[in-house]
Parts: C-alpha cells; structure tokens; sequence
C-alpha cells in the first residue's frame, strides 16, 4: 500500500486502486499505529476511481508535513571507505571507522520540513562547495510511539569538501536550504521491508547517464529497528519523524554535480525519487 500527498488530498493506492482519504490533516493521517490495517478498514469506506492517480501526476508534494528528518550514517562499508577518504587529510579518517565498528550509530539532524522538497522538485547544491552528491537512502516513517510504520525514498544532499575539511563542519555540509528530498510516497507494508530490496541510481546530465550503480539493503550493517530505538533514546517526536538510513551508493571521487543534473533513485516497492539539481 502506498499514500501520497497532493494538492487535492491525500491518496491511497492499493491492489492497483487509488483511494481519496478523508483525512485533512496529514500528521494524524500517517502518525496513526498499525497505519497498514488503519489504512485497510480506511478503503473499505471509500470509493476506488482511476482518475485519482492524475492527482499524483499533477500536484504531487513531499509527504512530509511538520515532521523532523533525521539520518544515519557510515552504515555501508562503501560510506565508511569515502567517509575515511575524503576526510583524512583533516585528521579525521579514523573517526569514520571507529564508528562503523561501535554499537552506537552516527545520527545526525538534517532537515526541517521547510528545506525538503518532493518528487520532481530541485534539490540545491551550495555556493561555497567544490564536490557535491547525491546520497540514495532508504528512508523510515517512524510514528510518535517508535514504530516503523513506513518506507520512502531519500536523498541526503552532501557537500563532501566540507565534511572532509573538518568533521565537525558536518552540519554545514548537509543541512541548508532544499538538502533533503524524499517521496513520491510512503510506502506502508504489513511486515518489514525485504531485505532484499534495491537502491538504485542514475545520474542524468543533459540526459546523457554519467553514474549509475545499485545495492541490496541488506548490506547495511546496522538494523532498522536498532538505528529507530537510538534516535527515539532520549528525543520525543509528537508527529512522528523520518529517518535516513545512509547511503552504500557513492560516485566517484572526481564527480560532483552541477546545476541542471536529474538524479533518479529508485527502490524496489517504493517507487522512484525524481530531482533536478539548482543553485540559488
């Protein structure tokens, strides 16, 4: 089951039907517990019309509405091997590896729901930054209770000059206006999602593919639920929150975007996650 949020309401589609709720307010909508079977006895009630869909067409917006987005990182070995990379020269390599090792993970806060934008909307790259990725994230719904109720897309905008200069100009390097997209909808499974499931990339510069490569979430070192109880340790989300689970996708050392780049990134019973890249 999957629910987008659009200009004309909240829609839900399942089995191939689309669904308009009732609900009007998208932070009760999605932070509801058990949301899979909320959202069945919701469609019982409700007329299934194919042109709904023209309303995910036409008018898509993040799901997101006053919700934090928070991220994990250094959870892939391939992000543990760049982070070391890029930040060596500062003396700061050996954090990165110390923390792939350790029980606790990096988390870190990365956008308010002002700076996130949706499918089909531009993510931004920074004026003052050299070397600029895109950073392909399964991403968690996590409820107000600390349950995994949902999955999206993600892409965590990373200015890897920045970081790599100095960890501690991380925030820097990661939260600013338009970093953050996830969509096009939250997917909502009644069990967790297959660890077999697909990141994938592709990176369009007048729409000639310069980069594109995939992995199995399962790669990742760390356990969904394990990066949700951290996050939820000592900080309360009334609404709810979304959280990046890191990236094991990242181009090589000599590519950075530039303004006008499209990045898709696609995961397997999500959907894909459409950005162009812009400069203000």
């Amino acid at each position: 089951m999957k629910i987008y949020k659009t200009l004309q309401g909240f829609v839900i589609e399942h089995t191939g039907q689309y669904y308009i709720s009732r609900h009007t307010d998208w932070d009760l909508f999605i932070n509801r517990e058990d949301l899979f079977f909320e959202l069945q006895r919701e469609i019982q009630l409700l007329p299934a019309a194919s042109e709904y869909k023209s309303l995910i067409d036409n008018g898509l917006l993040a799901p997101i509405q006053s919700q934090e987005v928070w991220a994990a990182g250094v959870t892939y070995l391939r992000s543990r091997n760049a982070r070391m990379e890029e930040s060596k020269n500062a003396g700061g390599d050996n954090f990165y590896d110390r923390v792939y090792d350790a029980e606790r993970p990096e988390i870190f806060f990365k956008a308010t729901p002002n700076r996130v934008v949706g499918s089909g909307q531009a993510v931004r790259i920074r004026r003052d930054s050299k070397w600029n990725v895109p950073e392909p994230e399964l991403t968690l719904f996590i409820n107000s209770k600390g349950q995994i109720s949902g999955y999206t897309v993600g892409n965590d905008m990373s200015s890897r000059d920045i970081e790599g200069e100095n960890p501690l100009y991380l925030p820097q390097a990661k939260t600013y206006d338009k970093s953050a997209a996830i969509g096009p909808c939250i997917a909502i499974f009644d069990e967790p999602i297959s660890p077999e499931s697909t990141i994938s990339i592709e990176i369009l510069r007048y729409e000639i593919p310069l980069f594109s490569d995939s992995i199995e979430i399962n790669r990742m070192k760390r356990k969904l639920v394990d990066l949700a109880e951290f996050l939820f340790r000592e900080s309360s989300f009334p609404n709810g929150c979304f959280l990046m689970t890191g990236t094991g996708l990242v181009p090589n050392d000599n590519f950075t975007l530039e303004v006008g780049d499209e990045i898709r990134i696609t995961i397997d019973g999500i959907g894909t996650l459409v950005n162009t890249v812009e400069m203000k």
